[in-house]
């Protein structure tokens, strides 16, 4: 890739990654003895992390398949899907949410196993369940693995260390502020994942993924997402990857899965629903914003798109990164 190339997918990936944030998230720092098993049940719309601070453990999923962590390694489960943590296969494993765990502040507990009576623990897991939400690229979320094992101290994922333990001092520390400072950390090694797995081609996937690797699609997605108001032709798209129009629609649905114009459509409503949920703005605010003349013609596109009034979205979320 050309470094003009590269410096037009980085700056595409810059901005989509702005407008993805993580909600509802509960942290839980872990300790156990030689011996444990911990299971997690399957929550729709959320991801799980855990990070391995201290020791060993084993992750087995739904369908069996185990995989060994060390410390400095952690997993994504991005779809949410129930797994456990164990020392040992034969280990019998307790629910999560059953043990009691000392409560540290907001959304943050301590959990002991208390499977061992050594006072120094042999594992020490960093654990948190969120709602994942996507923003703008919410379609990545359908297109990520339900697993990725990642080696913090890895090539691809320079600085995901420090970050981390950071994350598990804060937590033992408990100064003042530190849910808010959890928080934004929680944030910058989810933006740091999806980079990752963007770099790494996304797994070969499809969609929104491969056009973000695409230079003759990235110039116009760039400039689609930073001016979503905008009233784009296909035309103008076009002369923005330097090609015809029609050479760009074509390879825009044959990558994405959807005209130019109707991508439009859906990226400004799932701006509006961002907008409208987490930052509560009001919908005459977001229908200008979004380049509609009036509020009822925005809300007649809203509720073609999501199938709920702007009103109603307030009350009803949808699950993040469906």
């Amino acid at each position: 890739m050309t470094a003009d190339r590269f410096a037009l997918s980085s700056d595409l990936i810059n901005e989509l990654l702005r407008g993805m944030r993580l909600r509802g998230v509960e942290y839980r720092r872990i300790q156990a003895g030689p011996t444990f098993g911990l299971s997690f049940s399957e929550k729709p719309g959320h991801a799980w992390f855990h990070f391995v601070a201290v020791g060993n453990a084993v992750l087995q999923t739904e369908d069996g398949t185990t995989y060994a962590l060390s410390a400095g390694n952690a997993v994504f489960i991005s779809h949410g899907a129930a797994h456990q943590l164990f020392s040992h296969p034969d280990e019998p494993v307790q629910d999560i949410d059953r043990l009691n765990g000392a409560l540290l502040g907001d959304a943050v507990s301590a959990v002991d196993t208390g499977t061992d009576a050594s006072p120094t623990p042999s594992t020490v897991l960093f654990s948190g369940c969120m709602e994942f939400e996507l923003g703008s690229i919410h379609g990545l979320g359908r297109l990520m693995p339900g697993l990725m094992l990642i080696d913090a101290g890895g090539q691809r994922y320079p600085g995901l260390v420090p970050i981390l333990t950071t994350m598990e001092r804060e937590v033992s520390a408990a100064r003042v502020g530190y849910a808010g400072i959890l928080a934004r950390l929680a944030d910058v090694v989810a933006a740091m994942v999806v980079r990752g797995w963007v770099e790494c081609a996304c797994g070969n996937a499809s969609g929104l993924a491969a056009a973000l690797r695409d230079p003759r699609l990235a110039g116009a997605l760039l400039a689609l997402h930073q001016q979503p108001g905008r009233d784009w032709t296909v035309a103008q798209l076009a002369e923005r990857c330097n090609t015809s129009r029609s050479v760009f629609a074509d390879r825009f649905q044959m990558t994405i899965g959807m005209a130019p114009l109707r991508y439009v459509t859906e990226l400004r409503m799932r701006l509006a629903s961002q907008w409208l949920t987490l930052e509560k703005l009001p919908i005459e605010e977001v229908a200008q914003r979004l380049g509609y003349t009036s509020q009822a013609a925005f809300s007649r596109a809203f509720k073609r798109i999501t199938g709920n009034t702007p009103g109603l979205s307030r009350k009803v979320r949808r699950p993040a990164g469906t």
